[in-house]
């Protein structure tokens, strides 16, 4: 079983930064490209189930392993990173130079009791798989009085 953690919220984010440029006299083009950085910087989070594990996978192309942080915290494993990138063309006496910059993080639940040490993650051609067991929740015992 496969879950996708959607933003219900995204829409309603990009609109109120709108509502706000506007009224506060930017320009809403401004508002509209950083909120398309934000959803560039957001990476594709895809949550699947089997019997033993879970697997979290996120898409993080040209980003490098030492660039991305996972932490777990308190029933929340969050993956952070920043990205840089810069590339330089010249074509006819011309120089044109594109950086890219900014920080991600994501963040999913996981079950209580999950210990750092089971967390196992892997980034190859992009994509970034971070796998835990499925820890079962304890359950209600009856106690005898004597």
């Amino acid at each position: 079983m496969s879950l996708i953690f959607a933003d219900p919220f995204a829409d309603f984010q990009r609109f109120f930064d709108e509502a706000v440029s506007q009224r506060s006299g930017g320009a809403s083009r401004n508002t509209y490209e950083q909120s398309l950085t934000k959803a560039l910087l957001r990476p594709k989070l895809d949550v699947h189930k089997d019997k033993d594990s879970i697997t979290a996978t996120l898409e993080l192309p040209g980003i490098k392993k030492e660039d991305i942080h996972i932490n777990l915290d308190g029933g929340r494993l969050t993956v952070s990173g920043e990205t840089k990138s810069e590339q330089e063309t010249s074509e006819g006496g011309h120089i044109v130079r594109e950086r890219r910059f900014g920080s991600f993080s994501r963040s999913l639940p996981v079950p209580q009791g999950l210990k750092s040490e089971d967390i196992k993650a892997k980034l190859e051609d992009g994509v970034l798989r971070v796998t835990y067991p499925k820890i079962q929740a304890p359950t209600a015992q009856r106690i005898a009085v004597e």
